[in-house]
């Protein structure tokens, strides 16, 4: 689900002809109702739906774009996990039961508000099906203290068609038809048949099977997916739309992949939108070719337009209120964090909402180059705005805070792209999240699965870096002081924790920019270990300042000072050389030489490769430098292998 950027809102907000909007203006992510969401099941209750697994869920409804009102047949197909004398689902109280057969005969039901038992009396292993006749209206806010947002019928305010559609997340299924809300129970399969009146179509997962002429002015639409989905992701919506269907072309992709999309029937929508929608081609073949192939190729992805201030990640057809590249690239990236891979608890909303976020960022890098930078300023500008907060989220009862935008998605995002600086290696780290969706696949992990796999794919160690930047709160203050002795820089560099938090401190790597006479303005990485570091670079020539410290943005950070202190003379440098523990070569960019400093003595090599991944050069970590004279102006990449372990640097040759 996208939040959105409170310029970008307030923008949209004055054009009544380009999207959807609310009579209040804000930067709240629209997924949710206003009120705060829980889940409406206590402890011993999950843990009795958890007795049988889900395999297939299947729905036969009537619906119209009128209102809410519902009516039809659920299918749950199962399977007992244990010995099981009763299924537990949920249903709105509000929403009636006629019947409910029990592998095709009618059976006996006990129902207590929400919840619904069925006898099953299965054995372990013993499939059973339930099929749930049932008829209502679903609750509004004002009839659910928990929720209202499961099914919503609304007008668009810049289009004037009138739409009925469904948003489950993260508690709100049950709303509108049976089920159990498990995140970590997806259902292998499911279809989902409308009926509509005929003027309408129906949106929902996966392919559209058939449309069948029912006559009377009705027609069913029935769609059929086949691929492990989440209870919150199945979806409907209704209305009098136009399809305007569009095919992608990744690389490895067998076929043309279907774009379908379901925009209202108006005559100015369409045209209003095409280019933003055609765009969507593009962001699915840049995915494919950063994250793996789009996980439902063989199906499609699409969109139904509804009234809503936002998107939703419906499984193969996001409901989404207007187009916008932002938009439309995060739902679009949900299909592989947050569909594919979904959270395993909603206190690992990182795993959908983080990726999804950054994936508007690597879509401005990738194919708008120059709204990059202003994107991710943006996106720590946000985060910067209060002193505290963790990505990982400790009160998942309340959907307020599991949807923060500040803290879940962008601080999410930009904790992505610190990961990403501290691998140093684009291939590797991409790499890594192609093989973490091919790992998880199908089903769902957490923050603390992410962190396993990336440490096991890259051999990067993430342990300090996600208990500060992940479960940890707040972000790092940093104080830099320098001088210069002869031809040598000595620096320390301090830092504080926004959150307050004493001894908390975050030993993420940090570039700093200089300025030197004559010469190039030079970045060197400095990699952090204590609250306060201090640096002994020698033959650093004729630097003349500071510029910045973390000038290209890569963590989450403020800056207090930068001064010169002429206090930090050679005798400094001394407690510098003896308290640095980190071999480094610098600078970068460089021209003819590189200085390799390597306190410890470690033993080792340091080798450079090109970034056709063609090794131009090899030296020994005895050496004090390394001639580049001959190497041709362009990045290339420093393996450095020792001792201490192996890891990448990337540096600039002018």
């Amino acid at each position: 689900m996208k939040k959105l950027a409170f310029l970008l809102f307030l923008t949209f907000c004055f054009n009544s002809q380009a999207q959807e909007h609310t009579s209040t203006c804000s930067k709240r992510d629209k997924k949710s109702s206003p009120n705060q969401k829980s889940a409406s099941l206590t402890i011993s209750q999950i843990a009795e739906t958890e007795r049988y697994d889900v395999h297939f869920y299947g729905l036969d409804l009537s619906m119209t774009n009128q209102n809410t009102g519902i009516s039809g047949t659920a299918t749950i197909a199962a399977t007992a996990k244990e010995l099981l004398d009763s299924a537990l689902i949920e249903l709105f109280p509000t929403l009636t039961v006629s019947e409910i057969r029990l592998n095709g005969q009618a059976t006996s039901f006990s129902r207590a508000s929400n919840r619904i038992k069925i006898p099953v009396n299965a054995t372990a292993g013993q499939q059973f099906e339930l099929k749930i006749d049932y008829a209502g209206t679903p609750p509004t806010a004002s009839t659910n203290p928990l929720g209202g947002a499961g099914m919503t019928n609304a007008s668009s305010p810049s289009w004037g068609n009138k739409v009925t559609w469904s948003l489950s997340e993260p508690f709100s299924a049950y709303e509108w038809w049976p089920c159990k809300q498990s995140l970590t129970d997806k259902a292998d399969s499911c279809k989902i048949y409308i009926t509509v009146p005929s003027a309408c179509k129906a949106g929902s997962n996966g392919l559209l099977k058939r449309v069948v002429d029912l006559g009377n002015g009705k027609t069913r639409y029935e769609w059929e997916h086949n691929h492990p989905i989440d209870y919150y992701l199945i979806s409907v919506a209704v209305a009098e739309y136009v399809d305007y269907s569009i095919y992608a072309n990744p690389t490895g992709a067998p076929s043309p992949i279907l774009v379908q999309n379901y925009i209202y029937n108006n005559p100015g929508t369409l045209p209003n939108f095409k280019s933003q929608i055609d765009a969507t081609v593009d962001f699915i073949e840049l995915f494919s070719d950063l994250y793996g192939l789009y996980p439902f190729y063989n199906e499609k992805y699409g969109h139904c337009m509804a009234p809503i201030s936002g998107g939703m990640e419906h499984q193969t057809m996001t409901t989404q209120g207007w187009f916008e590249n932002g938009l439309t690239a995060h739902e679009l990236g949900h299909q592989w964090w947050g569909d594919n891979v979904t959270c395993k608890s909603w206190a690992d909303i990182w795993i959908n909402e983080g990726f999804a976020s950054y994936s508007e960022y690597l879509m401005k890098e990738h194919l708008y180059p120059s709204q990059k930078n202003q994107h991710m300023l943006d996106v720590h500008t946000n985060v910067l705005s209060s002193p505290t907060g963790s990505v990982w989220v400790v009160d998942t009862l309340n959907d307020s805070r599991i949807f923060d935008g500040r803290l879940t998605y962008d601080k999410g995002a930009a904790i992505i792209h610190t990961f990403r600086y501290i691998i140093n290696n684009d291939t590797l780290f991409f790499n890594a999240l192609k093989s973490f969706q091919n790992a998880f696949a199908d089903s769902v992990a957490s923050g603390a699965d992410f962190q396993q796999h990336i440490e096991q794919f890259t051999g990067v160690e993430f342990t300090n870096e996600f208990n500060q930047w992940y479960y940890g709160a707040g972000y790092p203050i940093y104080k830099v002081e320098w001088n210069t002795s002869s031809s040598n820089l000595i620096l320390r560099l301090s830092q504080t924790n926004s959150s307050g938090i004493n001894g908390v401190t975050f030993t993420n790597p940090v570039d700093i920019s200089f300025s030197r006479i004559g010469l190039p303005d030079t970045l060197v990485r400095f990699n952090v270990s204590n609250s306060s570091d201090q640096f002994f670079i020698p033959s650093l020539k004729n630097v003349s300042g500071v510029i910045a410290v973390d000038p290209q943005n890569w963590i989450i950070n403020t800056v207090s000072s930068i001064s010169k202190n002429t206090s930090l003379t050679d005798a400094t440098a001394v407690e510098a050389i003896q308290q640095q523990h980190h071999i480094m070569i610098y600078p970068t960019p460089f021209m003819g030489e590189l200085i390799i400093q390597n306190p410890e003595q470690h033993q080792g090599t340091i080798e450079l490769f090109d970034l056709n991944g063609s090794l131009v050069s090899s030296s020994s970590l005895d050496a004090t430098s390394i001639d580049v004279s001959y190497l041709k102006a362009g990045t290339y990449l420093a393996r450095i292998s020792s001792s201490a372990g192996t890891f990448n640097q990337q540096l600039i040759k002018y």
